[in-house]
């Protein structure tokens, strides 16, 4: 069973159970309930994909965290307001107050309101057969349509090419070594070690393969220490200015000066030892 049907079989199931409601105050499943951007989160975390673990936790923050989840942004590759080019297990969200998730044939399948009508207060369980439901697709207006990045080719112990030697170059300069032959395009034990290394690290499933997941992970990863890697060099030129006001100016940028230290003192020592050599 694919990840995608996984977390859409869990919604539905827990839509048909009528032991599940809503709820706001008791929303992930403590006494059952769930409201709607639980819900959603916890059907992808059951499914496998730790977008909870990873800090999701309401509809504002949903969007860049599922974004580093793997999932990617099809808003304007589908019609909002008949559905049409939605996929079962698209991820509907709206930022600011509401989120579901298609389920296909033009349904949707969603935490919804209590049988008060309100977000807390009710008693636990559906007492409506309306709190989880599923229903006919509406634009809710959704803002955002997410769609998880399944079909991603997974690399893994064995494979070869190019776009190994991509990953392990990422990995290589995020920190994490492939081995004495480095970026040599064959997945082996160097780089499974430094792959598992990495998931650990940042929290993921530790099965060293590279998936969707550990794609978005390192590629955030990547360009994160990239920018780090210009400022660093930035501030052996002398860009930064020197003492706190270097310190306060690069945390002002949104850097952390121990990081951005971290990489000008491997810069140096690199450079200092590269000179050594030519001597």
């Amino acid at each position: 069973m694919t990840t995608i049907e996984k977390a859409v079989l869990w919604m539905e199931s827990h839509a048909n159970d009528n032991a599940h409601g809503y709820d706001q105050m008791y929303r992930w499943g403590e006494k059952g309930d769930y409201d709607c951007s639980s819900a959603v989160i916890t059907a992808w975390q059951s499914a496998g994909v730790p977008v909870k673990s990873r800090g999701a936790t309401y509809t504002g923050n949903m969007l860049n965290i599922f974004k580093k989840c793997g999932f990617k942004v099809i808003t304007s590759r589908v019609n909002r307001l008949t559905g049409a080019g939605l996929k079962r297990g698209d991820v509907l969200l709206n930022t600011a107050h509401h989120t579901a998730m298609y389920c296909g044939d033009g349904k949707e399948v969603e935490a919804s309101i209590n049988e008060k009508g309100k977000a807390t207060g009710g008693a636990p369980g559906d007492q409506t057969g309306h709190e989880f439901l599923i229903r006919s697709y509406r634009n809710y207006p959704w803002t955002h349509v997410l769609r998880y990045a399944e079909n991603d080719p997974v690399l893994r112990k064995g494979s070869a090419g190019d776009a190994v030697k991509a990953i392990q170059a990422m990995l290589i300069f995020c920190g994490y070594p492939c081995g004495r032959a480095g970026a040599d395009g064959d997945f082996g034990p160097d780089t499974y070690n430094a792959l598992t290394a990495f998931q650990r690290a940042k929290g993921l499933i530790v099965d060293g393969e590279y998936g969707s997941q550990s794609k978005a992970a390192l590629i955030e990863a990547y360009k994160e220490r990239k920018s780090i890697d210009k400022v660093a060099r930035e501030v052996i030129r002398g860009k930064w200015g020197n003492g706190d006001v270097r310190t306060a100016a690069i945390r002002k940028a949104g850097y952390d000066p121990a990081q951005v230290q971290q990489r000008v003192n491997e810069l140096l020592i690199s450079s200092t030892a590269l000179r050594l050599i030519r001597c």
